[in-house]
């Protein structure tokens, strides 16, 4: 008798305090839209943060609370874009996939070196010494930081330059925030004549330092068809929206710097 009574007291309590949390649970139950977990479904799931939220739960939750656009991942596909847009009842209107570019081709054996570098294996850490080991101040150093920041795998690095590998690549914008030198891109993957370059030296000056550096002689703007090469402090640069991709950029080019970036993976090689 002395047992029975504990246990009945301890089971109406445990019963009388269940009651009270289930009911509890249902009035302070915080209601979350079904449309951020369906939202959340045609996310990619990477949570590298490219987006400027936390991750993909977070991206869900602005889209749905706080009308972020569904285009707002750099990494989605255009078909999960489409479906949150539809999801959502907005209309996104034409999505462009992004790849990131090295607007670059210095190797180690193309660009002239100041110094040999020992220090931590690090962009920035180098970038503090004179802009690098190399003499063109504006090109890739070499040391991966871009490569450690990209959470797909899709940047190796060869002959002291970084590359990207376009069929891993998600456009997410990573390797672009990390490179201390603004020598990494993202444009629609879709683009195809490009200046890989981006000194600003006077032509002996950069002849001197890369041998594929552009000079600004201005032979690709004048052959340009359609008008879309400038050159502005002694670079060359090509609007894409003009650009027809006829090539003849690429063909009077004397340093070899344009290429057809979107056709030729590795056009440094």
């Amino acid at each position: 008798m002395s047992i029975i009574i504990p246990v009945a007291v301890v089971s109406g309590l445990g019963l009388f305090f269940g009651i009270g949390l289930a009911y509890a649970s249902k009035v302070f139950a915080v209601k979350v839209d079904e449309r951020i977990e369906k939202v959340r479904e045609f996310l990619p799931g990477a949570n590298c943060g490219a987006c400027g939220f936390s991750g993909c739960d977070g991206l869900a939750e602005a889209i749905v609370n706080e009308g972020v656009s569904p285009g707002k991942c750099p990494v989605n596909s255009k078909e999960g874009i489409n479906a949150i847009a539809e999801l959502m009842g907005i209309d996104e209107g034409e999505v462009s996939q992004m790849v990131a570019r090295v607007i670059c081709q210095g190797t180690w054996t193309k660009a002239d070196m100041k110094y040999e570098y020992q220090g931590v294996q690090d962009c920035h850490a180098a970038n503090q010494l004179g802009g690098g080991m190399s003499q063109c101040y504006y090109g890739c150093i070499g040391l991966g930081s871009c490569q450690r920041a990209c959470p797909f795998d899709a940047i190796e690095l060869k002959n002291g330059l970084a590359r990207i590998i376009p069929e891993k690549c998600k456009g997410c914008g990573m390797c672009v925030a990390e490179c201390p030198k603004g020598i990494i891109r993202l444009v629609p993957v879709l683009t195809g004549f490009t200046v890989l370059c981006a000194n600003q030296d006077k032509g002996g000056v950069a002849r001197k330092n890369c041998k594929v550096a552009c000079i600004g002689c201005m032979k690709c703007q004048k052959v340009c068809p359609a008008g879309a090469i400038t050159v502005e402090n002694n670079l060359a640069r090509i609007d894409h929206e003009k650009c027809e991709n006829c090539g003849k950029c690429a063909e009077v080019c004397p340093q070899s710097t344009i290429h057809d970036a979107m056709h030729e993976r590795f056009p440094m090689d």
